[in-house]
């Protein structure tokens, strides 16, 4: 089996529906500050235990259908990880035989620039793989490197066919994916109801899942 990576759309993700600096400052609206003044605060706020923590959850499942070749496919969703080749080494990079390390393309949220830096471990599963997220590091702005010790996420993809169907000449492959951010919210931000912080960061990793998912599963190539 051959590991993909799916690009992601810095103008879509930057697109999405968050409100603008210039929709948040008006005259009665006693949350606007500068951006200035949001960097300063955001790299000065120190943790402490009683900071709030934002939790964002964003669940996904994507089936494509696929030609079965001389081999079926479930023989091919057996193979070791070892075995697995790379088809986007500029994003994807092997560290041994089970694990990756994976280059997000960057993108812009809130203005500022993001990119991820997944530690990946795949777990080969009777009927597929199980891709984990081992850890997570944030590259981009000094402002978004500055959270890298503020959050933790946990990712799961479950890749799976039926195996009941390993007969028919088209097999169906499925993706489910799941992934958890837990972040302290920062001190600029405290003023904002976490419910609100919440809906806006599943809403992020939503628009992520809805990119990413169709793109990897069109991506997932197997060999004959």
């Amino acid at each position: 089996m051959a590991l993909g990576f799916c690009p992601f759309n810095s103008t879509r993700l930057a697109s999405l529906p968050f409100p603008s600096e210039n929709a948040l400052k008006t005259s009665k609206n006693p949350l606007y500050m500068s951006t200035a003044s949001l960097k300063l605060l955001c790299v000065r706020a120190s943790a402490s235990n009683s900071a709030s923590k934002a939790r964002f959850v964003a669940r996904r499942k994507e089936s494509v259908s696929v030609r079965q070749l001389k081999r079926p496919l479930i023989e091919y969703m057996r193979l070791p990880a070892s075995q697995y080749s790379v088809l986007d080494a500029e994003r994807i990079e092997r560290i041994d035989d089970n694990t990756f390390r994976c280059y997000v393309y960057r993108f812009k949220f809130f203005n500022f620039e993001v990119c991820p830096v997944l530690l990946v471990r795949v777990e080969e599963q009777p009927n597929g793989c199980c891709i984990k997220l081992l850890s997570c590091k944030l590259d981009g702005s000094p402002i978004v490197v500055a959270q890298n010790d503020k959050f933790d996420a946990s990712m799961v993809n479950q890749i799976s066919c039926d195996a009941n169907r390993s007969g028919s000449l088209v097999q169906e492959l499925t993706s489910d994916a799941v992934i958890e951010v837990s972040i302290e919210v920062p001190f600029a931000f405290s003023p904002i109801p976490l419910g609100m912080i919440e809906s806006t960061g599943t809403q992020v990793l939503e628009q992520i899942l809805r990119l990413m998912l169709p793109r990897f599963m069109a991506q997932v190539s197997f060999l004959e």
